[in-house]
């Protein structure tokens, strides 16, 4: 999953912290935002697939993987370092791909900087209503994926963990995010290489935040939208369903897959994303 044909880059913000970001491809710009939160960049792949046609942008969020580990940390925090990149490459407009709490992300900046956001694609996020309707959901569905993994997992997530085994507890976690089980594991690894140590202060701190009611704000948001869901995906997608209602140009799509739909349907996801990009129209409703 190494890339070596992006360019690295060290982004300032506006307190100093340093961020790591990677640019490749040529065309429009196109800012990735990784999921998490305490996450990394993990989406070369999806990176690589889209360089033909667009100048890809990932970047590691602050605290996390290749940035440096340093705070504060909240969602307004991270919407002004986003802008950061997207200043430092001298871009005015970019489109936004977002992907879990990315897509919350990229969807926060879009309604505080709408004239700045050409279009968002919005992949496996939890839409905008309270975490109550969706998360208790979301647990037995991961408890129930995990299988004869379970056992194991809620012994590590019960402990105080060594590196080793927050890499073991990550990647059996992440395994229940793949319908098909019996690749489920070689995936989850994949996600782990390279390896950055999570950053659970990070998770903790975003996590913790009550998020505001977002309704109005998106159903007056001049930004052409995508929401990619995989149909197999153990987060509830009738969780995205209000947004979908709520957004004015929005279209949405459907894949075969979990949670990481470009790994499960590389062609579906290339097709849907690069042909929302590539149009100059706006997408209709649906």
């Amino acid at each position: 999953m190494r890339d070596t044909a992006s360019v690295e880059h060290a982004v300032r913000t506006e307190d100093g912290v340093r961020l790591w970001a990677a640019r490749e491809g040529d065309g429009e710009p196109v800012v990735f935002c990784h999921g998490g939160p305490g996450l990394w960049d993990m989406m070369a792949d999806v990176a690589a697939d889209l360089s033909a046609a667009a100048t890809v942008c990932r970047w590691d969020q602050r605290g996390c993987g290749r940035s440096q580990r340093q705070g504060p940390y909240s969602v307004e925090r991270t919407v002004a370092d986003l802008d950061a990149v997207r200043a430092h490459f001298g871009w005015d407009r970019v489109a936004l791909l977002g992907h879990s709490w990315g897509a919350q992300l990229a969807l926060r900046y879009a309604l505080a900087h709408p004239d700045r956001v050409t279009k968002l694609v919005y992949v496996s996020g939890t839409g905008i209503d309270d975490d109550s309707t969706w998360h208790g959901d979301y647990s037995r569905n991961l408890r129930n994926a995990l299988g004869g993994h379970r056992t194991r997992w809620e012994a590590l997530a019960a402990k105080e963990r060594t590196a080793k085994e927050d890499r073991e507890y990550c990647v059996l976690q992440w395994s229940a995010d793949f319908a098909d089980r019996e690749r489920a594991l070689e995936h989850a690894e994949a996600m782990a290489d390279p390896w950055f140590d999570v950053n659970f202060e990070c998770n903790a701190a975003l996590g913790g935040e009550r998020s505001p009611v977002l309704r109005g704000q998106c159903e007056t948001l001049d930004v052409p939208t995508l929401i990619v869901d995989g149909t197999a995906d153990i987060r509830p997608r009738s969780a995205v369903d209000s947004l979908a209602r709520a957004l004015p140009e929005v279209s949405r799509v459907r894949l075969p897959a979990g949670h990481l739909p470009w790994v499960e349907d590389p062609a579906g996801f290339r097709s849907a994303v690069g042909g929302f990009l590539a149009d100059r129209c706006c997408p209709g409703a649906g």
